[in-house]
């Protein structure tokens, strides 16, 4: 119905015109196309159902995934979830994977229960978020929160009557989980020393926290073929790992002479996944830095209308960009912009200031005279809720009510002032806590393994405790070592960039195996649990994907093994020389003698 025919005044219609060429206009400073006609709500499935009847026009067969999200919206199940949970029953077939849409995974057969994933944005929760979390998790979960490789907060042995009050009660502290798990876009993370880092350039937070709340209001952005993965890098001490993302914004200062002002900027990467083995690529494209919504937009409905909807395999945005290429690809995002992208070369960037790998790690100062951040050691990213209580009086007390989570599965207080830190510290220490951490310890990762998850082969947290208590037992380093534990190759570990990494498998007991020779999702009774060894991975600046020198080590021998390795990287390595480039600098076959022969002697 028109203004006019609602029998509006022609004053009225005059103001209704404006208003709506402003909306309009808003819509295009985002990046957006113009609303339908009339003025009416777009239909958030417009541009899933239109990439899918693509894909079917063109002979393919959507996957069972995609055609249970056409059947019913996923965001559109509340009420279903409710009457499921009333009824005291867990969701079957791909209901299973719609409700991942509210958050809420059912991880039968490891444990017959939800879990629950929060969306914390960059990592920053307060101090009474924190304590509702615990709360939530004692009364309706497995009463321990698991701190993720996303700056995140997953819950734990949620019962089948649990969901729509645990939904109900995240929202009531200023939390949700809505979108984080299934075909979305999952935690926006950014550095998690944001604002106080001496040597960032640009504070992530704002661009993050605009984002993530971009996301939530535009139901249309739920509509992706596959995961996707955006993080935000200031430059600061603490690595983010932004270049393992399908969108990664990394801060960077500008030269004078390139054809743009010199200055702060972000630089575009894009198609990062290194379950799949490859980084983001860099585009040479620069974002100011209040621009990066409608740029992360424009990449999003590409990637809707580009993604692979007949095999979830092939359906990350590192394919699209494998089948489009990257110029193909950012012309298509230009022309959902309606301008050109601002293209520098790599020569215009200056270097960027050192991270430090134990930046995340015990005391440090901050750009604020006066005060410091403390950086938290978890066992394996598990926290009790008496811990979690403890850390939110903590940051009361001393710092700013505030936590912020990491991607190093821990968390920083911040704000402490200077003359408080000893106190703080004991506080901590009180709980059972430490500040400190050896260079095994500091750099541990582990995902959840089979305990809680149904894709994991090993029990990756324990293995990975285990694994740190006897190398520690027998070796003193001096440099930093990172060691991830994945459960399967989804990688959420990423172990594929660690200095070792351990990719969970089924081993025959007494024997050796093969890549070769393994079936997939061989639940034979008599395999037991193992991994294959990786080495000479990073990140970064020292961006390297992993070797594997040797599959199917049973985990009662993998501790000699990578002790052996770590021995002998020590006993031979020049001046200054880590892990990385000394591994780098021997073959295979050097690496897995080394590994092997010394292991036998220590048997």
């Amino acid at each position: 119905m028109s203004a006019e025919a609602a029998g509006f005044s022609v004053e009225q219609q005059e103001y209704l015109k404006g208003f709506m060429t402003g909306v309009e206009a808003r819509r295009a400073a985002f990046g957006l196309p113009p609303g339908p006609p009339g003025g009416g709500a777009a239909d958030p499935n417009d541009l899933q159902r239109a990439a899918q009847d693509r894909a079917e026009a063109g002979g393919g067969k959507l996957v069972a995934e995609e055609q249970a999200k056409r059947n019913k919206p996923p965001l559109g199940r509340f009420d279903e979830v409710t009457a499921l949970a009333g009824a005291g029953q867990f969701p079957k077939g791909t209901d299973v994977f719609l409700t991942k849409y509210f958050g809420l995974f059912y991880v039968a057969p490891a444990q017959n229960a939800f879990m629950c994933r929060l969306r914390i944005v960059g990592g920053i929760i307060t101090a009474a978020q924190l304590r509702g979390v615990a709360q939530i998790a004692d009364d309706l979960a497995g009463g321990y929160a698991d701190i993720t490789t996303r700056a995140n907060l997953q819950l734990r042995e949620i019962g089948a009557d649990g969901p729509p009050e645990v939904l109900m009660r995240l929202a009531e502290i200023g939390l949700t989980s809505r979108g984080s798990g299934a075909d979305n876009i999952r935690n926006i993370t950014g550095s998690p020393t944001a604002g106080i880092d001496p040597e960032e350039l640009l504070d992530t937070r704002p661009a993050a926290r605009a984002l993530h709340h971009f996301i939530l209001h535009h139901p249309e952005l739920y509509g992706l073929p596959r995961k996707f993965n955006i993080a935000f890098d200031g430059g600061g001490r603490v690595a983010v790992l932004q270049d393992t993302n399908d969108i990664g914004f990394t801060a960077v200062r500008v030269a004078e002479g390139f054809g743009v002002p010199a200055g702060v900027y972000w630089r575009l990467d894009l198609g990062g996944i290194t379950g799949h083995r490859d980084f983001a690529r860099d585009t040479g494209v620069l974002v100011d830095a209040d621009a990066t919504i409608p740029v992360a937009n424009a990449v999003l409905r590409v990637f809707i209308a580009e993604g692979d909807r007949t095999d979830r395999h092939k359906a990350r945005l590192k394919y699209v960009l494998d089948r489009l290429g990257l110029e193909g690809f950012l012309g298509r995002v230009e022309a959902e912009l309606g301008e050109k992208l601002c293209r520098v070369d790599a020569s215009s960037i200056q270097p960027a200031p050192a991270q430090d790998r134990l930046g995340h790690i015990g005391v440090h100062p901050q750009k604020q005279p006066g005060l410091r951040y403390i950086g938290v050691v978890f066992p394996v990213g598990r926290i009790s809720t008496e811990r979690m209580r403890g850390l939110a009086a903590i940051a009361e007390r001393f710092g700013s009510a505030e936590l912020r989570l990491t991607v190093w599965q821990n968390l920083l207080i911040p704000n402490v002032a200077e003359a408080d830190v000893p106190a703080a510290v004991a506080a901590i220490e009180a709980l059972g806590l430490s500040t400190s951490a050896s260079p095994l310890r500091a750099g541990l990762v582990a995902c959840t393994g089979n305990v809680g998850c149904k894709f994991a082969a090993s029990d990756t947290k324990r293995h990975a405790s285990a694994l740190v208590d006897y190398l520690e037992a027998r070796l003193a380093l001096d440099s930093p070592i990172n060691i991830h534990l994945t459960g399967c190759p989804n990688s959420c570990a990423q172990h594929y960039i660690a200095d070792i990494g351990l990719l969970a498998a089924k081993v025959e007991p007494g024997g050796d195996e093969h890549e070769g020779d393994r079936a997939d999702g061989d639940q034979d009774e008599e395999m037991i649990e193992g991994y294959d060894l990786h080495v000479g991975g990073g990140a970064g600046p020292h961006q390297a994907i992993g070797r594997l020198i040797r599959p199917g080590v049973a985990f009662d021998d993998l501790p000699p093994m990578v002790a052996a390795l770590l021995g002998a990287w020590m006993a031979t390595r020049v001046a200054g020389e880590g892990f990385q480039d000394w591994s780098a600098a021997r073959g295979d076959d050097e690496l897995r003698a080394i590994g092997e022969n010394l292991q036998a002697e220590a048997a």
